[in-house]
């Protein structure tokens, strides 16, 4: 078959083992999965309400124009309904700007290590792929300016950035925004926009007037506990939009979706709440990698990059077999360190106190 040359090769998006599968491979009766970046509160309380007294007929298509949620996430917002687009989740959302912008003869730049689906689906559309290292964890902006030429379509700043959970400070992105050319699109990933706690970063809606060539990507998948109904969301001027919603696809977020969706929005003293608690916890990870002496990067996020001074396969496997899943550096392009979602405070203390027995049985910790 006459398949892309620039697929050969490439392997599927790699998620973090499931809760059911480290069950059975380890025979163990309970998990504490902190590998995905999930809420572990879950979805506001109004949220299983709603579902558990309405109904919906399952034969019917759902609203390709998502009326009334765009409605409703337009009001959230402060923007008008032709200022949204929205995606199967922000992944699906990637895929359709890379296959708007990106093709052979063109490239695209972005940080590195950062989300692995900028460069995925930039292979798939056969452009040529920038890579700039972060700096100390962040986007090195200046670095990335000028990696911009003329054959440049998109450049990425997930802010906070996945994996290192680091921020763009307000400052340093206005600077950015100004300086790239008004014909590169810039994509500013801002899935964990809502745990955010920075007092140098500002809310960057109203950007979206400011540079007509800027996209904010946020997602219903984290702070609002809705990962499983995957919906993301696009905002950036309308006729940015209007260019973007032809390569998307028909009936791309279910009526169920749609649904839950306007309902979780309605509780925003939840999601301050889920933030709050977050912050506790990311204190609670961050006090024992100061007392323990291992590096950590300042997160904005619900996840923390930390140093274990190991092999981070081999703590990742020893996690597992003790029932915490987590993510190992490794496989982010951070070897010597672990991602660790932030779980409730009993989770954390849990998985705490199985790293330090693993780290005393690998030889860091005496």
């Amino acid at each position: 078959m006459k398949w892309k040359e620039q697929i050969n090769g490439m392997k599927a998006y790699q998620p973090g083992k499931s809760i059911d599968a480290v069950k059975r491979e380890f025979g163990l009766d309970h998990i504490v999965k902190l590998a995905s970046n999930e809420n572990p509160f879950g979805s506001s309380p109004k949220v299983h309400e709603f579902l558990a007294k309405e109904s919906f007929n399952f034969a019917l298509y759902p609203d390709g124009y998502a009326t009334d949620m765009r409605a409703a996430v337009a009001k959230h917002l402060g923007v008008s309904g032709d200022e949204l687009i929205f995606g199967n989740g922000s992944d699906e959302l990637i895929s359709i700007i890379t296959r708007a912008l990106l093709h052979p003869g063109v490239n695209t730049v972005m940080g590195n290590p950062t989300f692995s689906q900028y460069a995925h689906n930039a292979r798939i559309e056969g452009a040529e792929i920038r890579e700039v290292p972060l700096k100390e964890g962040n986007h090195d902006l200046d670095a990335m300016l000028k990696e911009i030429d003329e054959n440049t379509a998109i450049v990425w700043v997930c802010s906070p950035n996945n994996p290192t959970g680091v921020v763009v400070e307000d400052t340093p992105l206005k600077s950015f925004l100004k300086r790239v050319p008004k014909d590169v699109l810039v994509v500013l990933d801002e899935a964990y926009f809502e745990y955010v706690t920075n007092k140098n970063h500002k809310d960057t809606i109203s950007y979206i007037h400011d540079y007509p060539n800027l996209i904010i990507l946020r997602t219903f998948s984290k702070a609002y506990g809705l990962a499983t109904f995957r919906v993301g969301y696009g905002i950036a001027n309308k006729d940015l939009i209007a260019k973007l919603d032809p390569v998307r696809g028909p009936f791309n977020n279910t009526g169920l979706s749609q649904a839950v969706i306007q309902v979780a929005l309605q509780d925003q003293a939840y999601i301050q709440k889920c933030r709050e608690e977050n912050t506790k916890g990311k204190e609670q990870i961050e006090a024992y990698c100061d007392e323990h002496d291992l590096h950590y990067y300042p997160s904005d996020t619900n996840f923390v990059l930390m140093e274990i001074k190991a092999d981070s396969d081999v703590v990742f496997q020893k996690l597992m077999q003790r029932g915490f899943i987590i993510r190992s550096g490794n496989a982010l392009g951070t070897p010597g360190y672990i991602r660790v979602t932030i779980g409730t405070q009993a989770q954390n203390e849990g998985l705490l106190a199985q790293l330090t027995e693993i780290l005393k049985e690998e030889g860091v910790f005496s």
